[in-house]
């Protein structure tokens, strides 16, 4: 279930940056005129900022190189928050500082579970492996609790002289 919930995590994670990146891709103006505006950086990277929004949000949904992606996007989210959200007496700017609080958490989460994998068949590899060791645990029981036995009905038998 655990890892159920990471993976769907990841991926609702990553919705945030795909739509977002779109959004920059389809109006590169009015984010050029963002950028120009609110940050140091040229609003001529609005178009490249997109493409890696969509970039790494389809990376990190498909579960590949998972805690690169986490890094990298924690950085992006820090650097958005410190230029484009600092003005944290206006309600919306501390509502958005907050928004992206919470998705350096989440990505700090995906880092910490790292390469959860979305295929059932790593799933059912992962239960076979479970269940060939407990198995092995039940048979290694199985055979010591013989072995006990055996020990104990193959003790030299008590002369009568023996018990005081």
């Amino acid at each position: 279930m655990a890892t159920l919930a990471g993976i769907i995590g990841r991926i609702l994670i990553a919705i945030l940056f795909v739509l977002s990146g779109a959004t920059k891709i389809f109006d590169p103006a009015s984010t050029a005129k963002m950028m120009n505006a609110s940050s140091p950086f040229p609003g001529s990277w609005a178009l490249g900022v997109g493409i890696f929004e969509v970039a790494a949000g389809v990376i990190l949904t498909l579960g590949f190189a998972t805690r690169m992606m986490a890094i990298l996007l924690i950085g992006f989210t820090a650097l958005a928050t410190l230029f484009f959200h600092r003005e944290v007496t206006d309600p919306t700017q501390a509502a958005m500082a907050l928004k992206n609080l919470a998705i350096i958490g989440g990505l700090l989460m995906v880092f910490a579970y790292g390469q959860v994998r979305g295929k059932m068949g790593t799933w059912r590899e992962r239960d076979r492996a479970n269940d060939a060791e407990l198995r092995a645990a039940r048979a290694e029981g199985r055979v010591e609790g013989e072995e006990a036995a055996t020990t104990a009905t193959t003790r030299a038998p008590e002369r009568p002289g023996d018990r005081i």
